[in-house]
């Protein structure tokens, strides 16, 4: 069996606009993370690519 998918998360939770500035998740992807592991790839995908659109300080 494939390795299990560990969250994005990062421990720097600051919501902003329904985003997770820290891990690029959206409040609902956060809340449904229990979910298969296809699409715990798929999000974790969608986060990196909304991470690398945030500008940062």
């Amino acid at each position: 069996m494939a390795k299990k998918i560990e969250s994005p998360c990062v421990s720097v939770c600051q919501l902003k606009g329904g985003l997770c500035t820290g891990c690029g998740r959206t409040v609902e992807e956060i809340r449904q993370w229990k979910m298969k592991r296809p699409e715990k790839m798929k999000t974790v995908k969608r986060a990196d690519e909304r991470l690398k659109k945030i500008p940062r300080d």
